[in-house]
């Protein structure tokens, strides 16, 4: 069956989705007329979605909309001829912090509705609307499958992805909930992985998928997400049809009076720091000047070592308005004892605290009859309404918690609000670091909120033109380049190699996209663009089919994958698991006609993987050893494309290795012959005995003299070190004892680093590659170059020996998905004809860069040539060698 360009495009084109609607739609009347016109706009579009995340700020109803939400998906419909609601017939859960329940009772009543507290399912009886609090949901103490939707109020337990029992109770008891909504007034921009955890809750995307699709890879921390420049805009247009942001209602286009957000002053006061108390580096050297910002345990050491500093400074400001009400933050126990110790008046929120005299304590504050209240912005600091007595707020202390500070500065700068904010921040010298870092983000989580605005404001609730936009990123103006001996193109693979040569290809050498891992390119024919697995071999089933068509009979096709990291909070189970992408490769290709002959197994380090992705960690198996997996290695499936007859086995044109010249009985040296009784190989004449032998081990073993001294180990380089326990592990028989005791020796020289593996097992198989450098590859080139580097190179290694092993000078190699150009690159460095296909235009540059260069190198006569020239000048010229093009051109 040939290749149906109709059914790719149109396979393309489903992959523009956005704005999926999961919910319906109701009247304009159905909705009680208390709400707001922006809250009725809301509203409506939540319900309409199904499953969506009100980013509202501070005072925009949050709590009102989310009661409505939950009143019509239960039924309480509004009718404006009896001003009253139909009965319920379903159920709702909103879950929110403590501290929260007088905002929802004074809305709920507002609304004409009822709500009912709940703690456990026992205290669940009729259809209606309830409230609990996380703690109640962490314990799993509710049937959540009695409830048609959820909504989360201040959802920020989402921020922390898979890493909390809250995050991963609400995934998995929420998972068959069919309406989901999460609220809340300051989703922090800074921190991605938080509008990532949001999507995943409501099924919009997985976290995995998310990060992959839009994000650039961070080898030492895995949640360090940066995002793409050029997906920038198709990110926040996706968040955009999931989530609203809104700062104003008019914003919405609705009329902004009564919702001018007070000013905001904010004062930072400097207190001295105990330089005699800096502490020393990790060497044992002491340090001049203590800064709290190296860690955590420095930063909670400086604030106690300041702390007597920082109350005396509180004292004075609250001197100067003495009858204000305010809130005191602070972030340690022992800094709460010392403000009730100075102010006993004050009226404490702590987490030992019994529930009913904590809310009471809330309540008391919020109706103005206690003047002031000391709390970590952790306990108070989201949900709660304090604007209505209280303007003043004093933070005794700052830290890196960005989304926890600008919740507590909100609890009393939002509308409502009738007076200027004043906000005292007291920080100690050794803070100056953490204080432009709060800054910094400050400033940056007020640029990022406007970006989304500026969205709303052109697209509205609506969101009709997202596809329109986006589809302007469907494919590529097709450019070739090529030279002699190699060609690039840049085009979709999909579409170039349904129009290639049938047979044109001697040896493919590939590594296709990992599914959802990485996104390489703006546009939607990329194949890490796709939804799940299912979804990107959907596409490869338009390509592979192509490329049997393009491979020369009987010969290989040579594919690298790797298996994927599936996170706990994704899979259901609390810890991390590894989804097969190797053997859905092996299935896939099977199912195309390729025949199975086998993988080569090339080992990674395991301490950068787990720095990826948190899998592995020392601590934690020290914990719980059962939840240990191990390192994921890389794979290099070889497959065969059936030749044309079948008797025998061998290709249409197979890959010929002449023998070496034996010396025979009779002292001569000629070619191998069977018949002949020889006596012995001529070492150097051809492919030797001993080559295949090294051909399939793929590496050459040496051996170690004697374990270095302790003394040699603390001062030795790092690369040194790796090379000589190569050649130690690979000498001698394997001691498991002896690889763990002289690696903690290191450690306890504080040798070991803790961003890679120094000393790693390394294999005698054959089919196990423990020797490939993994720096050896374009992106060192693409790196010194300051051009942008190749998201996961292949290995030159890798390559090399694929191509030496499997083709002949002279023949033609090809990868679909070419990158930065390494295999049409070291095709042509080894002898053969080079092809490639690029998505990227700006990888493809950088591939032909490459493949130009190495021809002029190849080109360009040495000092021993010219010398040559001069001696023997009447040598003919040689010519230059012509290369076919038997692929894509005539």
């Amino acid at each position: 069956m040939g290749f149906d360009a109709g059914a790719y495009q149109q396979f393309l084109d489903t992959k523009v989705q956005f704005g999926t609607n999961l919910g319906f739609d109701v009247a304009e009347t159905a909705l009680h007329p208390w709400l707001k016109p922006h809250a009725a706009a809301l509203t409506h579009w939540s319900l309409r979605k199904g499953r969506a995340a009100i980013f509202a700020s501070f005072g925009l109803h949050k709590t009102s909309i989310q009661l409505e939400i939950a009143a019509v998906i239960t039924g309480q419909i509004w009718n404006p001829e009896t001003l009253t609601r139909s009965l319920p017939t379903k159920r709702f859960l909103i879950v929110a912090p403590l501290g929260v329940r007088q905002e929802f009772r004074r809305d709920a009543t507002s609304l004409g509705l009822e709500i009912i507290f709940i703690k456990s399912t026992a205290e669940i009886s009729g259809p209606g609307i309830y409230v609990t609090n996380y703690e109640s949901v962490r314990a799993e103490k509710l049937d959540m499958s009695l409830f048609e939707g959820v909504s989360l109020d201040e959802a920020a337990v989402l921020r922390s992805f898979g890493g909390t029992a809250t995050f991963r109770a609400l995934m998995n008891q929420f998972e068959g909930t069919k309406y989901r909504f999460v609220a809340t007034a300051t989703p922090s921009p800074n921190e991605y992985i938080e509008l990532l955890a949001y999507a995943a809750f409501l099924g919009v995307m997985d976290v995995g998928q998310a990060k992959t699709r839009f994000f650039k890879r961070d080898s030492a921390n895995a949640d360090k997400l940066t995002l793409h420049a050029h997906k920038e805009q198709e990110f926040w247009l996706w968040v955009s049809s999931w989530g609203i942001f809104m700062l104003l209602p008019s914003d919405l286009g609705f009329d902004d009076a009564g919702y001018v957000m007070p000013e905001l002053e904010v004062y930072w006061h400097s207190v001295p720091t105990d330089y005699e108390k800096a502490g020393q580096e990790r060497d044992g050297q002491g340090r001049l000047i203590p800064d709290a910002s190296i860690g955590v345990s420095e930063g909670a050491r400086e604030k106690r070592n300041s702390m007597s500093s920082r109350i005396a400074k509180m004292l004075e400001i609250r001197a100067e308005e003495p009858d204000e009400h305010r809130i005191i933050w602070h972030d340690l126990e022992d800094e709460r004892r010392a403000i009730e110790k100075t102010i006993p008046s004050v009226v404490s929120v702590y987490g030992s605290q019994k529930i009913p005299d904590r809310e009471a304590a809330i309540i008391a504050f919020s109706d103005g009859e206690t003047k002031e209240i000391a709390a970590k912005p952790s306990m108070l600091g989201a949900g709660t309404n304090l604007q209505r007595y209280c303007a003043r707020a004093i933070f005794i202390g700052i830290g890196f918690k960005f989304y926890e500070f600008i919740q507590a500065v909100h609890r009393v700068q939002r509308f409502g609000q009738t007076r200027t904010v004043r906000i005292d921040l007291i920080y100690s010298d050794a803070e100056q670091n953490i204080k432009r870092n709060l800054q910094a983000k400050w400033k940056r989580h007020i640029e990022l909120v406007e970006r989304m605005r500026a969205i709303v404001k052109e697209f509205g609730l609506a969101q009709i033109a997202f596809a329109s936009v986006l589809n302007r990123s469907m494919g590529v103006p097709r450019q070739e380049a090529s030279g002699a001996g190699w060609s690039i193109i840049n085009n979709d693979s999909v579409i170039e190699c349904a129009a290639a040569k049938s047979n044109s290809v001697d040896l493919i050498v590939t590594s296709i996209p990992f599914a959802t891992q990485y996104e390489y390119t703006p546009t939607f024919n990329d194949f890490g663009h796709t939804d799940d697995n299912n979804h990107f071999w959907q596409q490869m089933d338009f390509l592979t089919p192509s490329l049997f068509a393009m491979l020369a009979p009987g010969r290989d096709a040579c594919v690298h994958v790797k298996d994927r990291i599936v996170p706990g909070g994704i899979n259901g189970l609390g810890f991390q698991t590894l989804h097969p992408f190797h053997a859905e490769a092996i299935y896939h290709y099977q199912k195309h006609g390729f025949a199975f002959l086998g993988m080569k197994t090339v080992t990674t380090d395991v301490v950068r993987e787990n720095n990826q992705t948190y899998r592995l960690g020392w601590t934690e198996q020290c914990k719980d050893g059962s939840r240990m997996g191990c390192g994921v290695p890389e794979y290099v499936l070889l497959f065969r494309k059936p030749p044309s007859d079948l008797s025998s086995g061998y290709a249409d044109n197979p890959i010929i290795k002449e023998k070496p010249l034996a010396i025979a009985n009779d002292g001569e040296a000629r070619p191998w012959n069977k018949k002949d009784n020889w006596k012995r190989p001529v070492p150097g004449t051809g492919y030797s005995r001993s080559a295949w032998q090294l051909d399939a081990h793929g590496y050459a073993r040496s051996s170690g003299d004697r374990l270095l001294s302790m003394q040699e180990l603390a001062h030795a380089d790092h690369a040194d070190l790796y090379k000589w326990w190569e050649k130690l592990s690979l000498g001698q028989v394997y001691d498991y004892a002896e690889h763990k005791l002289v690696c903690e020796q290191m450690d306890a020289l504080q040798r070991l680093p803790a961003t890679f593996m120094l000393w790693p097992p390394h294999s005698v198989r054959p089919d196990v590659w423990t020797d490939i450098t993994r720096m050896l590859s374009l992106n060192s080139a693409q790196s010194a170059a300051g051009r942008e580097t190749h998201l996961c190179p292949l290995q030159f290694d890798i390559v090399d020996r694929l191509i030496t092993q499997l083709s002949m000078p002279g023949e033609v190699v090809f990868d679909p998905f070419a990158g930065i150009g390494t295999v049409p690159l070291r095709a042509l460095k080894l002898g053969r004809i080079g092809r490639g296909c690029e998505l990227s235009a700006g990888y493809w540059r950088d591939g032909v860069r490459y493949c130009e260069a190495l021809e002029r190198d190849a080109s360009m006569p040495t000092l021993f040539d010219l010398m040559a020239r001069v001696e023997a000048p009447d040598d003919p010229e040689p010519a230059a060698p012509e290369f076919a093009d038997p692929l894509f051109g005539e």
